[in-house]
């Protein structure tokens, strides 16, 4: 029991950390692919549009990865 118990922690660990490196590369991909830096537009200039973006987006892994660990 504590074998699958460790076995089931590690996995989890596994995928938290494929769904943390799969946001990064979005937030990389998507700043390429929009005009302007994304985290300034977010962070500097209050652009609610580019935080809503940023939030679907990150909704969206979530659910694959929630996907994948199911």
């Amino acid at each position: 029991m504590n074998g699958q118990f460790v076995e089931n922690v590690v996995n989890s660990a596994a995928f938290a950390l494929i769904g943390i490196v799969m946001f990064v590369a979005a937030f990389f991909i998507l700043d390429a692919l929009t005009p302007g830096k994304l985290w300034d537009e977010i962070s500097e200039k209050q652009n609610t549009a580019a935080a809503i973006l940023m939030g679907s987006v990150a909704s969206a892994l979530g659910i694959i990865v929630a996907a994948a660990i199911h």
